[in-house]
Protein backbone atom coordinates (compact mmCIF):
# COMPACT_ATOMS: atom_id res chain seq x y z
CA UNK A 1 0.00 0.00 0.00
CA UNK A 2 1.58 3.48 -1.44
CA UNK A 3 1.47 5.82 1.73
CA UNK A 4 1.75 9.58 0.63
CA UNK A 5 4.36 11.30 2.92
CA UNK A 6 4.40 15.37 3.01
CA UNK A 7 7.67 17.45 3.56
CA UNK A 8 7.00 20.99 4.05
CA UNK A 9 8.58 22.73 1.00
CA UNK A 10 10.41 26.35 1.86
CA UNK A 11 9.48 29.26 -0.69
CA UNK A 12 11.92 32.59 -0.96
CA UNK A 13 10.00 35.63 -0.68
CA UNK A 14 13.76 37.05 -2.28
CA UNK A 15 16.84 35.93 -3.84
CA UNK A 16 20.46 37.22 -2.31
CA UNK A 17 21.87 39.72 -4.14
CA UNK A 18 26.15 39.60 -3.53
CA UNK A 19 27.71 42.77 -4.19
CA UNK A 20 31.59 44.17 -5.20
CA UNK A 21 31.98 46.14 -1.59
CA UNK A 22 34.11 48.87 -3.03
CA UNK A 23 32.13 49.29 -6.55
CA UNK A 24 28.54 48.68 -5.17
CA UNK A 25 27.76 47.23 -8.02
CA UNK A 26 25.45 43.87 -7.81
CA UNK A 27 27.54 40.68 -9.56
CA UNK A 28 24.94 37.85 -8.84
CA UNK A 29 23.43 35.95 -6.81
CA UNK A 30 24.02 33.36 -4.14
CA UNK A 31 23.79 29.87 -5.67
CA UNK A 32 25.18 28.35 -2.30
CA UNK A 33 26.98 28.58 1.00
CA UNK A 34 29.39 26.73 2.97
CA UNK A 35 31.58 27.77 5.89
CA UNK A 36 35.00 27.53 3.32
CA UNK A 37 32.84 29.44 -0.36
CA UNK A 38 30.26 30.16 -2.07
CA UNK A 39 28.51 30.09 -5.30
CA UNK A 40 27.42 32.92 -7.35
CA UNK A 41 25.42 33.06 -10.36
CA UNK A 42 25.62 36.48 -12.46
CA UNK A 43 25.28 37.09 -16.39
CA UNK A 44 28.62 37.56 -17.37
CA UNK A 45 31.37 35.48 -16.42
CA UNK A 46 33.73 35.72 -13.58
CA UNK A 47 37.55 35.83 -14.29
CA UNK A 48 39.05 33.05 -12.06
CA UNK A 49 42.47 33.66 -10.11
CA UNK A 50 42.27 37.29 -8.50
CA UNK A 51 40.37 38.01 -5.00
CA UNK A 52 37.12 39.48 -4.89
CA UNK A 53 35.82 42.09 -2.16
CA UNK A 54 32.44 40.53 -1.76
CA UNK A 55 29.20 42.17 0.09
CA UNK A 56 26.10 40.18 0.91
CA UNK A 57 23.26 41.75 2.02
CA UNK A 58 20.98 39.99 3.97
CA UNK A 59 17.51 41.46 5.09
CA UNK A 60 16.83 41.11 8.89
CA UNK A 61 13.34 40.40 10.51
CA UNK A 62 12.86 43.32 11.77
CA UNK A 63 13.66 45.29 8.79
CA UNK A 64 16.77 47.03 7.77
CA UNK A 65 19.84 44.90 6.36
CA UNK A 66 23.08 43.73 7.66
CA UNK A 67 25.78 43.59 5.38
CA UNK A 68 28.60 41.00 5.74
CA UNK A 69 31.37 41.72 4.17
CA UNK A 70 34.03 38.77 2.46
CA UNK A 71 37.24 38.58 0.85
CA UNK A 72 37.26 35.90 -1.83
CA UNK A 73 39.13 34.16 -4.70
CA UNK A 74 37.55 32.81 -7.45
CA UNK A 75 38.63 29.30 -8.50
CA UNK A 76 35.85 28.10 -11.20
CA UNK A 77 33.86 29.91 -13.67
CA UNK A 78 31.51 27.92 -16.08
CA UNK A 79 28.22 28.24 -18.36
CA UNK A 80 25.13 27.47 -16.36
CA UNK A 81 22.45 25.48 -17.23
CA UNK A 82 20.12 28.11 -18.00
CA UNK A 83 21.55 30.19 -21.26
CA UNK A 84 23.41 33.53 -20.31
CA UNK A 85 24.20 32.66 -16.68
CA UNK A 86 27.94 31.61 -15.25
CA UNK A 87 28.47 29.58 -11.65
CA UNK A 88 31.21 30.80 -10.35
CA UNK A 89 32.86 28.98 -7.33
CA UNK A 90 34.94 31.34 -4.44
CA UNK A 91 37.01 30.34 -1.99
CA UNK A 92 36.66 32.76 1.34
CA UNK A 93 40.09 34.36 2.68
CA UNK A 94 38.44 36.54 4.83
CA UNK A 95 34.73 36.24 6.80
CA UNK A 96 33.26 37.68 9.68
CA UNK A 97 31.71 36.05 12.26
CA UNK A 98 28.57 37.39 10.77
CA UNK A 99 29.07 34.73 7.84
CA UNK A 100 29.27 31.47 9.73
CA UNK A 101 26.07 32.97 11.69
CA UNK A 102 24.17 33.15 8.04
CA UNK A 103 25.66 29.83 7.08
CA UNK A 104 24.82 28.21 9.80
CA UNK A 105 21.05 29.48 9.76
CA UNK A 106 20.82 28.56 6.06
CA UNK A 107 21.58 24.96 7.07
CA UNK A 108 19.06 25.01 9.96
CA UNK A 109 16.43 26.43 7.56
CA UNK A 110 16.86 24.15 4.75
CA UNK A 111 17.29 20.72 6.94
CA UNK A 112 15.52 18.04 6.61
CA UNK A 113 14.52 17.17 10.23
CA UNK A 114 12.87 13.82 10.07
CA UNK A 115 10.45 14.47 13.55
CA UNK A 116 8.74 17.30 11.60
CA UNK A 117 7.88 14.95 8.73
CA UNK A 118 4.45 13.69 9.01
CA UNK A 119 2.98 10.78 6.87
Amino acid sequence: MFVERHIERHQLPCVLKVFNRFTDQQIGLLGNASEDGLMVISHLPMLVGPDFELQLRVPLAGGGVQFINLTASCLWCREDETPGHYDAGFMLLQAPPEYDAFVRSLRDFFSFNPANASA
